[in-house]
């Protein structure tokens, strides 16, 4: 089989449009149906919603409350709400990749196995990364079928930038998730 991928010359909110069009298409042509997005805002979330027909499935994951300022949740609640009302499921969690690790690598600056495993992801693009652990945590949820390929839409910063083919995973058997397809990311 041979299959292209789109690559963005930069990595931005400015590639949520098109990687989300991408992303749709190819989920079309495969028939998935189950979508995990990452988004703090909702506007990449409201972008999928728009674009998808009947039927399909979407998880949004969001950063856990905290990320930036402690207490603080970075989804408006109305925003979350307006999600919800749109039947999208939206967790809000630790990190897969980072939780309670990157809490010892602030302290006492110690490197985990799971930091090591995320910049080793971070290689490859962040929204590869993203993609990674928005599955991971939406699977440890109990949010999306653990029996198909579902598509995962991240980036860096606001938007999106990179849409994968993935099989899910439980973070307890990380090393079971598979990518499948790169659809889209940045150069």
């Amino acid at each position: 089989m041979k299959k292209e991928i789109v690559y963005f010359p930069n990595a931005g909110k400015e590639n949520t449009e098109r990687c989300i069009e991408l992303a749709v298409e190819r989920a079309n042509e495969l028939g998935i149906t189950d979508f995990v997005v990452a988004s703090t805002s909702g506007y990449t979330a409201n972008v999928l919603y728009s674009k998808l027909q009947d039927g399909s499935k979407i998880t949004v994951v969001t950063h856990m409350v905290g990320f930036k300022e402690i207490g603080v949740d970075r989804m408006d609640e109305d925003a979350r709400l307006d999600l919800m009302m749109k039947n999208m499921k939206v967790l809000t969690t630790g990190h897969a990749l980072s939780g309670a690790e990157r809490g010892i690598k602030n302290k006492l600056g110690l490197l985990g196995p799971l930091e090591l495993m995320a910049n080793t992801l971070r290689m490859l693009g962040h929204g590869v990364k993203v993609c990674c652990e928005i599955t991971l945590m939406a699977a440890d949820a109990g949010l999306i079928p653990m029996d198909k390929e579902i598509m995962a839409i991240g980036g860096r910063g606001g938007g999106a930038d990179t849409a994968c083919i993935v099989s899910p995973a439980h973070t307890n058997n990380c090393f079971d998730f598979k990518y499948h397809e790169i659809v889209c990311m940045p150069r």
